[in-house]
């Protein structure tokens, strides 16, 4: 254990992206390039376990309201979880965003974690000072037409706007009222400091085409950046630490939208948008000393969309000859061949690098492993301009 020290607190918060899907199983992924192996390397132990930061603790609340949160040293596991006191099996940013801060502070690190899935920040984590929500006349209109009672409709929204940035931020000053119960190196006299929050989040607000009608134009997420704008705003007051270093986490699903092909074009112009106005806030002049974006597009990794294009035409051959009515021996037989044919030795292990859809960036520790780094030495950054 380092010597005593005032406590670095740092708060990871968002969605299901910052659950994190990546399957522990796909660590070995991170051997197939030199330039992860070293990430690897601080992941695990030459045994091939996880290892564990003792010096790095984390308080995690995540699920439904009435579960308790998931504590103590920091180790793989601690990504998206049903049951959020037990193994989940997964990793999210937290796990390499602990061990480089680690690295970089040289002190005792406590890692407070908010996440849920499927979650926005028009309403689920909409911040206090952006008022009630307000349905669009067009979207009033629509649901006269379906026969909806608005009162009611206006109720469940009113019930579910800024809860879970209510859930978030209880959950934080609850873990700040005694530091010590997570992590046995906090001392009442050196205390803490709240040295950096981490927002990953933005899926549901960029597909929320109802909420930015205009997502396929210029501005057309210009909503988002102000609410973003008044969430770091809100935090910072809630948690009494107005220049508390910030890090927007922007979101990459899909790698570089420059590279987009096929069915992503259509997309192209809408994931652009978003990027855009999730990272804007950054260039505020309020902001411009303590709040950065990272652009987590930069850690896709095209190798795995190659060898997961393979994977499609076997499926689509699988069901091709299915839908012809050939015997499922026949089939099989078909498709041994096909896959020996079109996949080599290293896609075999590539795809083991896949455990999750591309919405959760392949559910890939390589790419998450990656993120994770980049958030720590991110706020790092920040801490020293």
């Amino acid at each position: 254990m380092l010597s005593a020290a005032p406590l670095k607190v740092y708060i990871l918060s968002g969605q299901s992206n910052m659950e994190g899907h990546a399957k522990i199983s796909s660590f070995d992924h991170l051997a197939m390039d030199p330039k992860t192996v070293p990430i690897l390397e601080a992941m695990r132990n030459k045994d091939g376990s996880s290892k564990v930061f003792e010096n790095v603790r984390i308080s995690y609340r995540t699920g439904k309201e009435d579960q308790q949160p998931g504590v103590g040293p920091l180790t793989s596991g601690f990504g998206a979880r049903s049951n959020p006191t037990e193994d989940g099996g997964k990793i999210g940013p937290e796990f390499t965003f602990g061990i480089y801060t680690e690295q970089l502070v040289e002190e005792p690190i406590l890692l407070i974690k908010t996440a849920w899935g499927g979650k926005s920040l028009h309403t689920d984590f909409r911040p206090p000072s952006a008022g009630a929500f307000q349905f669009r006349e067009e979207q009033i209109e629509e649901f006269k037409k379906q026969g909806k009672d608005l009162n009611e409709l206006r109720a469940q929204k009113s019930a579910a706007t800024g809860k879970y940035y209510q859930l978030m931020i209880d959950h934080i000053k609850s873990v700040l009222e005694n530091p010590r119960e997570v992590h046995p190196a906090y001392h009442s006299e050196e205390g803490y400091e709240l040295a950096g929050f981490v927002w990953f989040q933005g899926w549901n607000d960029m597909v929320a085409r109802d909420v930015y009608p205009n997502r396929d134009q210029p501005g057309g997420y210009d909503d988002y950046s102000k609410l973003l704008s008044l969430f770091i705003r809100d935090v910072r007051k809630d948690l009494s630490a107005p220049q508390m270093p910030f890090v927007i986490g922007v979101m990459g699903a899909g790698g570089p939208t420059s590279a987009y092909q096929g069915g992503q074009k259509r997309y192209q112009k809408v994931h652009e948008n978003f990027r855009q106005a999730m990272a804007a806030p950054a260039k505020l002049p309020e902001f411009r000393k303590n709040v950065a974006a990272v652009f987590t597009e930069k850690y896709w990794d095209p190798e795995l969309d190659q060898v997961a294009e393979k994977k499609n035409l076997i499926n689509q051959k699988r069901n091709e000859m299915k839908s012809k009515g050939f015997s499922k021996q026949e089939i099989e037989q078909e498709i041994l061949d096909f896959s020996q044919k079109i996949l080599t030795s290293r896609d075999h292990e590539l795809l083991k690098g896949i455990t999750n859809a591309d919405y959760h960036y392949k559910g890939s520790a390589k790419i998450m492993a990656q993120i994770g780094k980049a958030f720590a030495e991110a706020l790092y950054s920040l801490r020293t301009r």
